[in-house]
């Protein structure tokens, strides 16, 4: 319950959602309120409905509205409503579909649409008929046939039709052995999820020869007033549909000028004789059989007298086009009044119409009869006596349009027309504009047949229809009424039984309007006795039972029913099961208990979910627990947990157990030891700098002392080797390089697995130094024209110096001369002269640098297997862009020739041969003072003679 109570009130309005096309939109809202409050969605003030994409979700005072794969026109404003028995509130969410233009140019392109739209046809009954179309669309659309706005599933039998694919988007339906009532119309509709497209055709079956009556049924009377209209109607279930023929005294009826024959929109088929007639009286038998069997209904007409009959009653007519027509009859009397009909419509004395009186006689001028001038024509007294005439008109046209036609939204309109010859130049019209074929509009000729049908109609295309032939028309008035659109009713004859334990199977019947107003669902709700809320627990979509079971509720307790229809127009009102039940939920495990593994000193926190809300007992090591300052026991719902708080290392291997009825779950409880972690270094202790020669150590401390550790360097784990060794004492690890040279650089780095700590070490060269010269050889006294001669030894044979005059850099000149021998160090002057007196100094500089390697390179790139008289290459790269190599073949240095290069790119070495012959065939290398890198060359072609020279005959200056 709401701790505030009173009316619904919002804790979280909705807030605006936008999302990309395609994707799932979900608006929600938090409302309070006691009692709880029932809340609704509404979107252009339409309740919206749990179906198709729409899905409402409750969670505890969340309401969820969830929109799957949102397009455009989803877009919009949608009204959370929320009403309980106190007062009501409500609030707006707005939907934004982003991506809106790219999308509806996407759907255009891939939407299904007709490329070839079905045939309408004309079969002989008992014959195939088949409707093929070609459709594009990505994906491949879904395709459903339907007959007169009926799916064929619904009509027929599964053997009497079927529908398939070929490669190409083509699609067909085959209807085997036509009988009459499949003729009609047949549309083709196509979807996918950018949307869908329509097509319709015709199909008309020759009727064969009538069935003869069998049996005979039992007879029914009816009576009605001559020149009234009589309408039998006759309700025939069975699947595949029968064929209904209708006969009077044992003559097959068709439909004509006072016969109309149809199914109604209620299922019933119907016959209804026009402004009936003396000669109408008779037997007229409805029969309907199909593959399963036959029936028949009967009903005798007796057409009664008049109270005032005519002394002289109309003649029937028959006339040719454009010409003059008069009906006559005669009255009882001077003085009585007649009105004069065609059919339902009055006529009116003009030009069009000649009315006149004789006496007792009447008389009906029709001048330049038409087409639409045929029907039947009546005179009618004020005491309600008629006499009735059928005027036959004849001409281009023999069968007519209806003077109107109504229909349904969303039903097809047909009209037909029959004329004297094949092949005649035709043409439809609607409000004055002549009609063309498109996918809802079918127009279709068979020999002196015409059809024209307008499938799925909509309001607008009401009108006036028009059919021209020559200088003959027919016109028809279509009428097309907008589709109501209401709830359904209530569900009836609700029934609960509670025989079968902890269940209740609940049951009930559609309302008997359901043809009108057809439900799509029903939704059942549940109340506990003791509370005034009533909660959704399923839906069903045309079920008329389901059974309740004890697991399906939350609780135990004694439960009430109740139920409505639904459809996408709204739902009906509730009606409630007639008592209630009690039902008890049997709990199951939803989510177990898992093992734990909790660092010592932490809480522990244990969960188990179940299927309904049950009172559970926990254990540790079999003894009960309590709700204490060390352990938290928690309940809510379905949910329930356990805290312990700062497990100890005692803890360990510890056996956590949930117990309620029909309950038993376990997990372990692990004491996570404490994580290893190394003492922090300083800056200089993780950065090294050691010169050559020198050993190199790392160190480092742990916090545990037993804890393995791995050493790496660049990510290459290291192992004891000479030269490396790889220490560990207690809590100190330690690795000691007995003598660094350059590849020694690099990052090393200790690994403890909870923890690592990482060196940069950098090896250097060391300084160049002079050998110490005694002071007697340092100074040198010499006599004018006397050669000098100077040296020092430096500690490095590579080292470069400099030697000085007074501050002043000494270059070679004449005279004067700069050796180098090893580590000596020599100035030769050959003449000293006075000017060469002063102080001179020497300064070396030494450029120490790694050994020169070379890069890897593939053994596919190493290996060159080439045809003789073509070109190859052989290249390497080395460490040093400065660095100079020297190549070899089979052991014997290659100098450049006549057709063999030696190139420098950088640090890219190449050799390359400008045409290979049998002779360039072997083992080469590039060597460095360092390295060396080796390539296999195989030539191939034909065998010849060549002379080569041997190594030995080389010459090499």
């Amino acid at each position: 319950m709401d701790v505030f109570g009173g009316a619904p009130r919002f804790l979280a309005y909705p807030r605006p959602v936008v999302v990309q096309s395609g994707t799932d939109a979900v608006l929600k809202c938090q409302i309070g309120g006691d009692p709880r409050p029932a809340v609704i969605w509404e979107r252009n003030n339409e309740k919206i409905h749990p179906e198709g994409r729409y899905r409402l979700f409750e969670d505890g005072n969340v309401y969820n509205l969830i929109i799957t794969s949102v397009t455009v026109e989803d877009s919009g404003q949608y009204i959370c409503k929320a009403k309980n028995c106190i007062g009501e509130t409500y609030a707006a969410a707005t939907l934004k579909v982003e991506g809106e233009a790219q999308e509806m140019e996407f759907r255009e392109e891939n939407k299904p649409r007709f490329l070839i739209k079905p045939l309408s046809t004309r079969v002989g009954r008992g014959e195939d008929a088949v409707f093929s179309c070609k459709l594009w669309g990505n994906p491949r659309p879904e395709v459903m046939w339907e007959k007169d706005g009926k799916k064929l599933n619904e009509i027929f039998e599964s053997t009497h039709f079927a529908i398939s694919y070929q490669d190409g988007g083509w699609f067909q339906l085959k209807i085997f052995k036509t009988r009459a009532p499949d003729g009609g119309v047949y549309t083709c509709k196509a979807r996918n999820e950018f949307g869908e497209s329509l097509a319709g055709a015709v199909l008309l079956v020759d009727a064969g020869p009538g069935h003869e009556d069998e049996g005979n049924p039992k007879v029914k009377m009816f009576a009605v007033t001559e020149g009234k209209h009589a309408k039998f109607r006759c309700y025939v279930t069975g699947k595949p549909k029968p064929e209904i023929l209708w006969r009077k005294d044992g003559r097959l009826i068709l439909s004509g000028r006072r016969y109309l024959l149809y199914e109604d929109r209620e299922g019933y088929f119907t016959l209804k004789v026009l402004y009936c007639k003396q000669q109408d009286n008779g037997v007229y038998v409805c029969s309907a059989s199909n593959t399963a069997g036959q029936t028949l209904s009967a009903v005798h007409l007796i057409v009664k007298d008049p109270p005032v009959r005519f002394k002289q009653p109309l003649n029937d007519l028959q006339v040719w086009e454009r010409d003059l027509a008069v009906l006559e009859c005669e009255v009882p009397e001077d003085s009585v009044p007649i009105t004069w009909y065609l059919e339902d419509r009055r006529l009116q004395p003009g030009a069009k119409y000649g009315m006149e009186e004789w006496g007792t006689k009447r008389r009906l001028t029709i001048r330049d009869i038409g087409v639409d001038d045929d029907g039947i024509y009546l005179c009618e007294m004020a005491d309600g006596g008629r006499s009735i005439a059928e005027v036959t008109v004849k001409g281009t046209i023999v069968r007519k349009l209806p003077r109107k036609v109504d229909v349904l939204e969303g039903e097809n309109a047909a009209f037909c027309v029959e004329v004297e010859e094949e092949e005649m130049d035709i043409h439809w019209y609607k409000d004055g504009t002549e009609l063309r074929e498109t996918h809802q509009t079918i127009l279709k000729s068979f020999g002196r047949t015409h059809i024209l049908v307008f499938v799925n109609t909509t309001p607008q295309d009401s009108g006036l229809v028009m059919f021209y032939v020559g200088r003959s028309k027919t016109s028809s008035q279509l009428r097309v009424k907008a589709a109501r659109h209401c709830p359904p009713s209530c569900p009836i004859g609700v029934q609960i039984n509670t025989e079968r334990a902890n269940a209740a199977l609940l049951s009930w019947f559609p309302a008997q309007d359901s043809r009108k107003n057809p439900p799509s669902g029903y939704i059942i709700e549940r109340q506990e006795v003791v509370s005034q809320e009533w909660l959704q627990c399923l839906t069903t979509d045309s079920a008329t039972s389901v059974e309740i079971l004890g697991d399906s509720v939350p609780c135990e307790a004694d439960y009430r029913f109740r139920i409505c229809s639904v459809n996408k127009y709204g739902r009906s009102g509730n009606v409630e099961f007639p008592r209630a039940v009690h039902l008890v939920p049997v709990a199951r495990i939803q989510a177990p208990l898992q093992d734990a593994l909790v660092p010592e000193g932490q809480d522990a926190c244990f969960t188990i979910e179940l299927s309904a809300s049950v009172i559970g007992t926990w254990f540790l090591n079999g003894n009960q627990l309590q709700d204490d300052e060390r352990f938290s026991i928690r309940r809510s719902r379905t949910h329930q947990s356990l805290r312990i708080r700062g497990v100890r290392d005692t803890d360990n291997g510890a056996e956590i157990t949930f117990i309620a009825y029909g309950i038993r779950d376990s997990a372990a409880l692990y004491i996570q030891a404490p994580l290893v972690k190394f003492t922090p270094l300083s800056e200089m202790d993780r950065n090294k700098f050691v010169e050559v020669g020198n050993p190199i150590v790392l160190y480092c401390e742990l916090s545990d002392p037993e804890a393995p550790v791995r050493w790496y360097k660049n990510g290459v784990e290291l192992q004891t080797m000479e030269g490396l060794h790889i220490q560990s004492e207690g809590t100190m690890r330690r690795i000691v390089i007995q003598s660094a040279d350059f590849s020694h650089s690099g990052v090393y780095s200790c690994d403890a697995i909870d923890d690592v700590i990482r060196f940069n070490v950098e090896v250097e060269a060391p300084p160049v130094r002079f050998s110490a010269v005694p002071e007697v050889k340092r100074r040198k006294c010499i006599e004018a024209g006397c050669p000098i001669v100077l040296q020092c030894e430096v500690s490095d044979s590579t080292a470069q110096v400099q030697w000085y005059k007074d501050g002043d850099q000494l270059l070679v000149e004449s005279g004067v001369d700069f050796n180098s021998d090893d580590c000596m160090r020599t100035l030769s002057i050959q003449s000293a002269h006075p000017s060469h007196a002063g102080v001179k100094c020497v300064c070396a500089k030494l450029s120490v640098a790694p050994p020169v390697t070379f890069s890897s390179v593939p053994e596919a790139q190493r290996t060159i297997c080439i045809e003789s008289g073509r070109p190859f290459k052989l290249q390497c790269e080395v460490s040093d862009p400065d660095a100079q190599v020297w190549w070899y073949k089979d052991g014997n240095e290659v100098l450049p020739q006549d057709g063999i290069v030696t190139m420098y790119a950088e640090a890219m070495r190449t050799l390359s041969v400008q045409s290979a012959e049998l002779r360039h065939s072997g083992t080469y290398s590039c060597q460095t003072n360092n390295d060396a890198i080796s390539f296999h060359v195989e030539i191939k072609g034909d065998l010849m003679f060549s002379f080569m020279k041997t190594p030995h005959e080389m010459c090499v200056n």
